[in-house]
């Protein structure tokens, strides 16, 4: 079974999707409709920014969801998922992929969330930390052990889990999973705390543009970051969409039960190529490649 898997925030780079406006009538018309609903030309941004400008939330998220889902468009009848799922902003490129979103209401909930993430971050100074080299049960043990707010945010492949908190918090984590064996313990630049408890405000507002939007029902189960397991209803799939800004990013376990559902090739939708290589980190009999432009 083919599984699609989309990128999340940090697979930006400039010049991304300009192969697609130029070679592609329908990339360009969908860029085009992008550059109305937001407001703004991002595409100007994501072409020939700098990547101080590619780095800003507000850009940032919208710019990979477009590059995401517009070259999964561009694949024609060679898209048929059968099964998809996205690294935290990524499952929303997933959800439009699987029919559940249309275009333009998936950019304008991707657009909501990263200005709502953003206002959360400037309300309180936050960051996260990658940790390499430790059990899962390690890092969970060190962040309950803390004081102020400090939590495993995303569960990207065996060994590698990213925590995410307030800034003193991150630190001393750091400092004791130094201490406890961790390989490294290197804070992100990142300017918040995503998928922690800091992103309540952000939650909250996302929440209420997410319950005024339609979802259809799904072409292919969506294995959503939350419950890491096929989710094919759509009142179920809003839940835990609404859920994912303040909860962990549960990646290892998601493709861990792609593969035990029966996924036999993962193909990634996006800039980048994160996620192939936590595919085969977290299984390396994994077949996984990027999908490719067709024009």
């Amino acid at each position: 079974m083919k599984a699609y898997i989309f990128p999340g925030q940090g697979a930006q780079f400039t010049g991304m999707g300009l192969d697609l406006y130029n070679n592609s009538t329908l990339a360009k018309e969908l860029f085009e409709q992008a550059n109305n609903i937001l407001g703004f030309r991002i595409t100007d941004i994501m072409f020939e920014g700098t990547s101080e400008e590619l780095q800003q939330t507000k850009v940032t998220q919208p710019a990979i969801f477009l590059y995401s889902v517009i070259l999964a468009k561009t694949l024609g009848k060679d898209f048929k998922p059968e099964m998809v799922a996205g690294h935290s902003l990524g499952e929303l490129s997933a959800l439009v992929a699987n029919g559940v979103l249309t275009f333009e209401d998936g950019l304008k909930l991707v657009s909501k969330r990263a200005l709502a993430m953003q206002k959360a971050c400037e309300a309180q100074e936050s960051t996260m930390a990658a940790v390499l080299g430790l059990e899962d049960s390690v890092v969970e043990e060190v962040c309950a052990g803390i004081d102020g707010v400090v939590v495993a945010a995303n569960y990207n492949c065996p060994g590698q889990l990213v925590i995410s908190g307030e800034i003193s918090a991150i630190d001393k984590a750091c400092e004791s999973l130094i201490g406890r064996g961790a390989k490294r313990a290197i804070k992100l630049p990142v300017g918040g705390a995503f998928h922690s408890p800091l992103m309540e405000p952000a939650r909250e507002e996302l929440a209420e543009a997410i319950k005024n939007t339609l979802f259809s029902e799904p072409t292919c189960p969506v294995y959503q970051n939350v419950v890491a397991k096929a989710v094919t209803n759509s009142e179920e799939i809003k839940e835990n969409l609404i859920a994912q800004l303040t909860a962990p990013v549960r990646w290892t376990q998601s493709v861990e039960k792609m593969i035990a559902d029966g996924a036999t090739e993962f193909i990634e939708v996006g800039p980048g190529k994160v996620l192939q290589g936590l595919v085969r980190k977290i299984d390396r009999n994994a077949m996984a490649s990027s999908a490719v432009l067709q024009f």
